[in-house]
């Protein structure tokens, strides 16, 4: 059962971002999940009145990260607030922001009350990592598993992108994908470009033109929606792989030739 305490709200940032606020109403705090830019995530704070204990980011590419000194500054100048516990992958210490907990794939921790689990989902960066909540049946996944599409492969191989979309996949149907951007309506043209004859992908499509025409986001999304319809989750799918031309080939090596398309789409 959904944990009806929680809630999550989705923020669009800069052009197409998305950072998300988790509100748990039964500790009275909330925590943030990556941080484009201030702005909107400090109005939506305000609105709740509710002090941030949390904040994890996902990677470290900048439209992810930029907001946070903002965010901290806002929070203790503007809403009275302490600083944020800043979270991320101990592998990307680096080059994250100076963070307060380094976490490792595999490890539960706490935002705001509530257990997180900790997924690498490595590929469009190394140490990309994925945040799952059982308890609101939620993942956020940012620019690892996104609608109808997958992130970029700026720094891991297409192997190494099939395997962490494998851990997500592996998750139960009714789990929402809160991705990173709003990037759908261009994922779901190239689904279509694919050639394949998948009802599941017209329905979505119908409906992605609906939504956009109207200024409503795609996200979150459904996985079990997710695994109809999204290309690059279906790599080893017979049917995909026949009107690709690509039958019985290894699923890894289809999602290469799925991710080049994209890149050229």
């Amino acid at each position: 059962m959904i944990n009806s305490t929680i809630d999550v709200h989705t923020i669009a940032c800069l052009s197409d971002n998305y950072a998300y606020v988790i509100h748990n109403r039964t500790t009275g705090t909330a925590a943030v999940v990556d941080i484009p830019e201030a702005g909107p995530i400090v109005a939506k704070i305000a609105e709740l009145s509710v002090p941030v204990t949390e904040i994890f980011l996902t990677h470290h590419h900048w439209d992810h990260i930029d907001g946070l000194d903002d965010l901290q500054k806002a929070l203790t100048n503007q809403l009275g607030q302490k600083p944020s516990r800043v979270i991320g992958a101990q592998v990307d210490a680096h080059r994250l922001p100076p963070m307060d907990q380094a976490v490792i794939p595999g490890q539960t921790i706490q935002l705001c009350g509530i257990d997180g689990q900790i997924f690498d989902v490595s590929g469009h960066t190394l140490g990309h990592l994925a945040l799952h909540i059982p308890a609101i049946k939620a993942v956020f996944t940012a620019d690892s598993l996104m609608a109808m599409g997958c992130g970029r492969l700026f720094e891991g191989t297409p192997a190494q992108m099939w395997q962490s979309l494998l851990k997500l996949r592996d998750l139960p149907g009714d789990t929402l994908v809160y991705s990173g951007h709003e990037y759908t309506a261009s994922n779901m043209a190239f689904a279509q470009s694919l050639g394949e004859a998948n009802f599941a992908v017209a329905s979505r499509a119908a409906q992605i033109t609906e939504d956009r025409a109207t200024g409503k986001a795609t996200v979150p999304s459904l996985l079990e929606l997710e695994l109809q319809t999204n290309p690059f989750l279906r790599a080893d799918d017979p049917a995909l792989q026949t009107a690709m031309g690509l039958s019985g080939e290894v699923a890894s090596d289809v999602f290469a030739k799925i991710r080049a398309l994209k890149d050229k789409f």
